[in-house]
């Protein structure tokens, strides 16, 4: 007989469905870490470019892969959204716009199918939900791009910025360099993800836990995809003159901390934020600036849009989701009334089909008593056998009394 352990392995948690997205300048070691958190060759490495075309820009591309992980006994849906060509042009507009513009179409999606009358029972939700980006290990402080690019993103996604190739800068180097990167995040008020907590609700090892996390940001990622015997145990690692430094030792990177924050401990977090703050606030905006063009016309351009009072937008914003409930309202309304309906036929349909079944009853009744209560009719009496030698009695043709003789 199974025991409980038994019957819990055979019952694995529903599988959940997690996207994030890798940004940072080719060389930080974005591909590389990817296929370290995947443990298998989930992104080609780029092709080294030809001297006669290195003068010209690719651009950017967004490149979204998928890939099933087990995690904790947890199948996780997992959706990696590579940035290929970010940070290698001179003139980087163009690249925040395209993920800006990534990050809010997903949005767009989940609005569309949230006003559809009967939604899609197999639309797939590609909201990123976390933003990896990967800080070039310069040793020295943040820099315009990074600065910029964590602006213009945080209030769309939760941004975790991590030092790609870790391991380029000493121990003293990268402790320094991880401090003047939080005191830039913190100058330039950089809305970054830093594993919230709160003191008064929150128990003690959840306090604790993100306080560790927290004080580890930048994270710092050294990746891997070879394995090195140490100690006669394959690990992974990366070999120098030197030494050797294990991917996962704590002591040498933060991967193994980053990869369990991320598809284990607040997976759900992630996911939640993304839909109660990031995605309310997108929509609120989103409705509120559809609301106000509408009432200033069809020549209302995006520029008018900071001459609004926010009192206003607020206010519209709520009478939204007034509109929104009342049209909900309405419908389980209309559902309570056909339901009433439908049940009003079904009790007449009953009714008659009783009324129905009670004659039948009452006609069967009176049938049996009418056979039972009906007498049998009496006997004929046998006419005489003739004796042998006596003619048969003849009738008269008038119906008189039989002669033993002809008439």
């Amino acid at each position: 007989m199974a025991g409980p352990s038994s019957f819990a392995a055979r019952r694995k948690v529903k599988g959940v469905q997690l996207t994030i997205m890798v940004v940072g300048q080719s060389g930080t070691g974005r591909t590389t870490f990817v296929n370290t958190l995947c443990e298998q060759p989930l992104i080609q490495h780029q092709q080294p470019v030809a001297p006669e075309e290195a003068h010209l820009e690719s651009g950017i591309r967004i490149n979204p892969v998928q890939v099933e992980l087990e995690e904790d006994g947890v199948r996780v849906s997992l959706t990696v959204v590579d940035t290929p060509g970010f940070g290698d042009q001179i003139d980087n507009e163009f690249t925040f716009n395209e993920i800006m513009g990534y990050l809010e179409r997903q949005y767009d999606d989940i609005l569309a199918e949230e006003s559809r009358i009967k939604r899609n029972p197999r639309f797939r939700d590609n909201r990123v939900h976390a933003l990896l980006y990967f800080i070039t290990p310069t040793g020295h402080a943040l820099r315009e791009l990074d600065i910029e690019l964590m602006r213009r993103l945080a209030p769309r996604v939760n941004v975790i910025p991590v030092i790609g190739k870790a391991d380029s800068l000493t121990p003293s180097e990268l402790h320094d360099f991880k401090r003047r990167v939080m005191e830039d995040i913190e100058y330039y008020s950089i809305p970054i993800y830093n594993f919230p907590y709160d003191a008064e609700e929150d128990d003690e090892d959840t306090i604790q836990e993100n306080s560790e996390l927290r004080a580890l940001m930048p994270f710092a990622i050294v990746g891997s995809e070879e394995e090195v015997e140490v100690n006669g145990q394959p690990v992974r690692a990366r070999r120098y003159p030197w030494g050797i430094v294990e991917v996962d030792n704590p002591q040498h990177s933060d991967f193994q901390r980053l990869r369990t924050a991320l598809l284990q401990t607040h997976l759900h977090d992630v996911k939640e934020i993304t839909h109660d703050f990031l995605y309310e606030t997108f929509r609120s905006e989103k409705l509120s600036r559809s609301l106000v063009g509408d009432s200033m016309g069809a020549g209302y351009g995006a520029g008018q849009d900071a001459s609004v009072n926010p009192e206003d937008l607020a206010t519209q914003s709520v009478r939204i989701k007034e509109e929104q409930l009342k049209r909900e309202e309405d419908k389980l309304r209309e559902l309570e009334l056909r339901t009433q309906r439908e049940l009003a036929e079904r009790r007449q349909e009953l009714l008659a089909k009783e009324e129905l079944l009670r004659s039948l009853e009452a006609r069967l009744a009176d049938a049996q008593h009418s056979n039972s209560s009906t007498p049998l009719p009496p006997s004929q009496p046998q006419s005489p056998i003739p004796q042998q030698g006596q003619p048969h009695p003849v009738l008269t043709p008038h119906g008189g009394a039989p002669t033993n003789g002809l008439q």
